[in-house]
């Protein structure tokens, strides 16, 4: 790129190399960094500055800046590089690292060190940064030491150019990539004599003769993973020696595998797509389609006797014969029992689809790993197939479908509190299209599985699944936020909230528009679910009730706020302050005030119901 800085003309051998490594980020495709300041990084953080091709995103906490990359990765496909000094600063990063190594997010990690003359010496703000991430990271690398030499900036640009490929490979899989980057002082761009000869030639230059100047210094070709045609004619002939056969897609790897390829399957299979709110199926003009039926509300009626294996009072309900399962393990528990008990029951095949051979079945009762690219695959087989399900096993699905959704539809029964589910319901129901919707772990992810209705909308939804932490969610959906124009919205937790505090000053230093809808439940609202509620230990150390008024936290980092009492207010209250969020530019907090026990009975009390109709309906 002819406006970019020269390499030949840098004042000492640390500006140098940090507009090596800029250049190549950009030649690889890098368009975005995050940085946080600090002295040792100095070198990269100026390069960034000065190279026109790139936008620089400011955040002064590490950890929030990571999650925020990676909020960026996982909208975009690509790493939004991490550049931070040496020290403790490193290590804030390794939360973010642990979620994007398992959730497969690209990552790229600049940190900043002391060179190797300070190591083990005392030296202040030095620690010991090799292989600091230990397995999470897909590649290690200490970078040479910054010279003016023909051999050692040639190793430069081919580290930084194949550590972009590592990151964003699809067969590797994608994830963290670490840099290690020594620098000595001075770490300015002081001039420095004979540091950069002035007769000395970069020898990337010679690349310009070629025509090669505006790619990476190695162009890496990903190799996809994909069957022979024998081994594709063995999903094919499973496919359609089924009867009852099922698309499972749980949490999608980003990017996103290509929609049409799947719902091109479902419509040349028959088969019902079970779609995880964070798979890119639940939501888009498909759910309309002819042909394919997508669903989204069976973590309320797979248990129930209609559709369960092993009731006594219930005849062999029908069970999947094949079952196909793309993208991570599903976040409904009651899908992945469902699963694992047909399996059990009836010999379901299972079909795990994976283009990095990885295993993401936690039950360990599938049948089948199938290394491939989804899309390819989805693509081959649906070309070759003609459905042959057996009469009423997707209409089963359909009818118990429109059954839970008319549950969802009615109101609590007047002594039934209101329920957290009601405020996802209203959010997956009314945030403009397009949209970003990025939802938290613990209940809200959850509540979106169950509540959240399949809808003709062109939402991105997103959440952290990797490691399903509460951390880092707001860094991470302000970043996911930040990879367009579209308006975002965040979903979470009283505790995530509170935990990620300083993700909010995000917005505000780079310009972003966000509506952060916290349900507050006074902590912990999760461990209702789980069987420790009964136990004496439960309020002490698994309820943790904050009592914060979160509206002068919002009014701390500059963001408007509204707060509803479920109880009191009513949900349609929290539809009006949401839409009049969503509509205003900036950021505003909605706060949602709800009993988290009694939103926990009424949601037992609901998923009763449905099973109750489902069993009535279809038994």
């Amino acid at each position: 790129m002819s406006d970019e800085p020269p390499t030949t003309d840098a004042p000492n051998r640390n500006t140098l190399w940090g507009r090596v490594v800029v250049q190549e980020l950009v030649r690889s495709g890098v368009r975005d960094v995050c940085l946080t300041p600090g002295s040792r990084c100095t070198p990269l953080t100026n390069a960034f500055a000065e190279h026109p091709a790139v936008e620089t995103w400011t955040h002064i906490d590490e950890r929030s800046a990571a999650f925020f990359a990676l909020g960026r990765a996982k909208a975009t496909g690509q790493p939004t590089p991490l550049v931070c000094t040496s020290g403790t600063a490193v290590a804030n990063y390794h939360p973010a690292v642990v979620e994007a190594a398992n959730a497969r997010v690209p990552m790229l990690l600049l940190t900043s060190d002391r060179p190797r003359t300070l190591q083990d010496s005392g030296a202040n703000q030095t620690v010991d940064q090799e292989k600091l991430f230990g397995d999470a990271v897909r590649a290690y690398r200490t970078l040479p030491e910054p010279a003016a030499e023909d051999r050692t900036v040639r190793a430069l640009r081919t580290a930084v150019s194949r550590a972009v490929a590592t990151a964003t490979r699809e067969a590797g899989p994608p994830g963290p990539v670490h840099l290690n980057v020594p620098f000595e002082k001075p770490l300015e761009p002081t001039p420095v004599a004979g540091d950069v000869p002035a007769d000395w030639a970069d020898p990337s230059h010679a690349l310009a003769a070629t025509g090669r100047e505006d790619r990476p210094y190695v162009a890496t070709t990903p190799g996809r993973p994909e069957p022979a045609a024998a081994d594709r004619a063995r999903v094919v002939e499973a496919v359609e020696a089924a009867e009852r056969g099922l698309i499972v897609a749980g949490p999608a790897d980003a990017p996103t595998p290509d929609r049409d390829a799947l719902l091109g399957l479902a419509r040349a299979s028959g088969f019902p797509v079970l779609s995880d709110p964070l798979s890119g199926l639940r939501f888009g003009d498909h759910v309309d389609a002819d042909g394919v039926l997508v669903c989204g509300g069976y973590d309320s009626f797979l248990d129930a006797p209609a559709f369960a294996p092993g009731d006594a009072d219930v005849d062999d309900p029908p069970l999947p014969d094949l079952v196909l399962r793309f993208g991570a393990s599903p976040t409904s528990k009651t899908l992945r029992e469902y699963l694992r008990d047909a399996t059990r029951a009836a010999g379901t095949r299972q079909l795990v689809v994976d283009p990095a051979g990885g295993w993401r079945e936690a039950s360990f009762v599938a049948s089948d790993a199938v290394v491939a690219n989804p899309t390819r695959l989805a693509a081959a087989v649906s070309g070759r197939v003609a459905s042959r399900a057996a009469p009423g096993w997707r209409e089963r699905f359909a009818a118990a479908e429109r059954r839970h959704w008319e549950a969802v539809a009615e109101a609590p029964a007047a002594d039934e509190p209101p329920y957290e589910g009601q405020v996802l319901a209203t959010v997956a129901r009314r945030t403009p299209a397009p949209a970003t919707l990025f939802v938290s772990n613990s209940m809200p992810v959850r509540d979106l599985d169950r509540f959240g209705e399949p809808r003709a909308a062109d939402l991105r939804v997103l959440g952290n699944r990797g490691a399903s932490g509460i951390d880092g969610i707001t860094s991470s959906a302000l970043g996911a936020g930040a990879a367009d124009d579209d308006p975002l919205v965040l979903v979470t937790g009283d505790l995530a909230f509170y935990h990620d505090s300083n993700g909010l000053l995000a917005l505000p230093r780079n310009d972003l528009d966000a509506t952060v809808v916290v349900i507050n439940n006074d902590g912990g609202g999760i461990f209702h679910v789980l069987p420790i509620e009964a136990h004496q230990a439960f309020t002490e150390f698994f309820r943790t009730p904050l009592g914060l008024d979160l509206s002068h936290l919002a009014a701390m980092y500059g963001y408007g706020f509204g707060r509803v009492h479920a109880a009191a207010d009513g949900l349609d209250a929290f539809a009006d302050l949401f839409d009049a969020a969503v509509d205003a530019p900036g950021g505003h907090v909605v706060e949602v005030v709800i009993d988290g026990e009694g939103s926990h009975r009424t949601r037992e009390a609901l998923h009763e119901r449905v099973r109750g109709a489902v069993a009535r309906d279809l038994g």
